[in-house]
């Protein structure tokens, strides 16, 4: 008989170690907890885990692994349609590839965050508010 892992306990452990400035252990969990929400198919919940491993890993200056994490929420966001958060998510890989001097991988995100941001003002612009979740509606 296996155990089954709660990812939301495992989230909740994971900010509590955040919040201590143990950012190597909080990322970890993050990232599992991330996995197990995916195959639950709690998509947004996914993307969120992954967006934090991503600041654990700028705070601990970990600029690649940091943009890995982002680039993985931002595509698990805008795979399932939550654009306003993948919009975030790949700004901050951005700010990852510009701290790590990466300056060719920083226009080649730029021209996603810009083809996201059209995509979210033309929604807008067409009266669509509701066909992207944002956790702020």
């Amino acid at each position: 008989m296996s155990i089954k892992e709660d990812p939301i306990k495992l989230h909740k452990d994971a900010n509590a170690l955040m919040e201590n400035g143990k950012s190597v252990e909080a990322r970890d969990l993050f990232t599992k907890s991330g996995e197990l929400y995916f195959k639950s198919q709690n998509y947004f919940g996914a993307a969120e885990m992954y967006y934090k491993a991503g600041e654990c890993s700028v705070t601990l200056k970990e600029y690649p692994q940091a943009v890995e994490f982002f680039t993985k929420a931002a595509d698990v966001a805008l795979n399932k349609g939550f654009d306003r958060y993948g919009l975030s998510a790949l700004k901050e890989a951005c700010s990852a590839q510009k701290a790590a001097g990466n300056i060719e991988a920083v226009a080649e995100i730029e021209n996603r965050v810009k083809e996201v941001n059209d995509k979210i003002n033309k929604q807008n612009a067409a009266g669509d508010e509701d066909s992207s979740f944002s956790v702020f509606s």
